[in-house]
């Protein structure tokens, strides 16, 4: 009776670069889920028929990234049962992949800090959906020129942070050239309304990059004075020590042999 099957609850949309998961609870005992996607121009596709798990990757039925979709969770009975009633569903939230995806963490390709400038290059994100040469798009391909990136950049072991914006892949900042610094990209679609903010990349510094007279400056600077300290002390004392064992030896030889 499927009247009586128990239907979807908590159902949410996951999804990252454009790659979205379904989920939902609770686990089927005794029947099944089939997802149905409904876009709103485009016509209702079936995902996990017959599945028994609470999640379903519907990635590739959400191309149009600016169509918006329900999913109706449908609760079934198992296939071969005699049974001509519409099985009950649960609907979702509306879901619009190109406002609500989340941006995922870019990578930093390579930076390199150059006297003052700091040049810090960014790969774009990857998604599921791919050219016709099977190559995958990015989320630059996607977002064009509403994707835009967010440095924050700080002196190495200091709290002033500050950022700055770029539509492109590449910065070039200013910077002190005897310090090094820190920083981090996020990626950020200003024209949301909410999620404009995409997840932030691992950290990098440059320190180590600028060689280790650099890294090492102080310890540097008190090593070489200890030893130019050391070698104008031996410079003075040596003389000295010589002189003076000179004409220790110088007086011995003029003194008369014993019981001569």
């Amino acid at each position: 009776n499927y009247a009586a099957l128990p239907t979807a609850v908590n159902i949410t949309w996951s999804s990252i670069n454009f790659k979205t998961i379904l989920q939902w609870k609770p686990k089927p005992s005794g029947y099944f889920y089939t997802v149905e996607i409904h876009g709103q121009t485009s016509d209702i596709k079936k995902k996990c028929i017959l599945t028994t798990e609470t999640e379903c990757d519907v990635t590739d039925v959400l191309k149009d990234v600016k169509e918006t979709y329900v999913a109706h969770i449908l609760s079934v009975m198992p296939r071969g049962m005699d049974n001509f009633e519409e099985p009950p569903y649960a609907l979702s939230e509306k879901f619009t992949p190109y406002s609500q995806t989340v941006i995922g963490k870019p990578e930093i390709k390579n930076y390199t800090q150059k006297g003052s400038k700091l040049n810090v290059l960014i790969q774009d994100p990857l998604t599921p959906y791919t050219f016709p040469n099977g190559n995958f798009q990015s989320i630059r391909d996607i977002f064009q020129h509403d994707l835009e990136y967010k440095l924050y950049y700080w002196k190495d072991q200091s709290s002033g942070k500050k950022d700055t914006t770029t539509k492109s892949h590449t910065f070039e900042i200013s910077v002190e050239s005897t310090k090094n610094y820190c920083f981090y990209v996020q990626g950020f679609v200003p024209s949301r309304r909410e999620n404009r903010n995409g997840q932030t990349s691992v950290v990098h510094c440059t320190a180590g990059e600028r060689g280790i007279f650099d890294e090492y400056r102080a310890e540097v600077f008190i090593i070489i004075a200890v030893i130019a300290i050391a070698v104008i002390t031996l410079a003075i004392v040596l003389p000295v020590i010589l002189c003076k064992r000179k004409k220790a030896t110088a007086a011995r030889e003029k003194e008369p042999l014993n019981g001569v």
